[in-house]
C-alpha cells in the first residue's frame, strides 16, 4: 500500500512539473518492487497524472485563476524589441496552426475526444497540450476524466507490466 501512496504522489508530481518522469519511476519500481500488482499500479499513476491535468484543464477553461504572479507575467504589456519581433515572425506559423486546431475542436467536439483519449493512451499529440487544448474548448468535464483516466490507466498498466512479460521471454 505504501508504494502506491508513494506512485500516486510521483503521478501527480509528474502532471505538474513535466521534468518528473513517471514512465521511468514505474519501470524502475517495477524492477525493484515485485509485490506491487501491475493493475494497481497503473489505477495509482492514472489516478495521480488526471488530479495534476485537472488543475491544467480549469486553469485553461477559466474555472480557476492562476497566481497573481503568473497571471500578471502572462498577460503584462511587453515592448516590441527586434528579438521579439522576431520571435513572433518565427512562431507566426505555429500560433495560426494552434488556433486553427482550437477551432476544429470547437466545431467537431467529438474529434477532440478521440484525440484527447489517443493522447492519453500514446502520449502523442502531448498529453499535456492536449489537457490544456481540452480545457480551452471546454471538453465536458465527464468526458474529459473518463477518456483521460482509462487511457492512462491502459497506458501505465501495460507499463508497468511490461518488466515481467520481458523476463518472462528472457527464461
Amino acid at each position: 500500500m505504501g508504494w502506491l501512496l508513494v506512485t500516486l504522489g510521483v503521478a501527480f508530481g509528474s502532471a505538474i512539473v513535466p521534468l518528473v518522469n513517471a514512465e521511468l519511476f514505474v519501470l524502475g519500481l517495477c524492477a525493484s518492487q515485485h509485490d506491487v500488482h501491475w493493475l494497481w499500479l497503473g489505477g495509482a499513476v492514472a489516478v495521480g497524472q488526471m488530479a495534476g491535468k485537472l488543475l491544467y484543464y480549469l486553469a485553461a477553461r477559466g474555472s480557476i485563476r492562476l497566481p497573481r504572479f503568473l497571471h500578471d507575467r502572462l498577460h503584462r504589456e511587453r515592448p516590441l524589441t527586434p528579438r521579439r519581433v522576431r520571435w513572433q515572425r518565427r512562431t507566426k506559423v505555429l500560433r495560426s496552426k494552434v488556433e486553427a486546431l482550437r477551432e476544429r475542436c470547437h466545431r467537431h467536439p467529438h474529434w477532440m475526444a478521440g484525440t484527447y483519449g489517443v493522447s492519453s493512451v500514446i502520449g502523442l499529440p502531448p498529453f499535456m497540450a492536449t489537457s490544456v487544448l481540452a480545457g480551452m474548448v471546454r471538453m465536458r468535464l465527464s468526458t474529459f476524466l473518463a477518456a483521460g483516466l482509462a487511457g492512462r490507466w491502459l497506458r501505465f498498466s501495460l507499463l508497468a507490466a511490461s518488466p515481467a512479460i520481458f523476463a518472462g521471454w528472457l527464461h
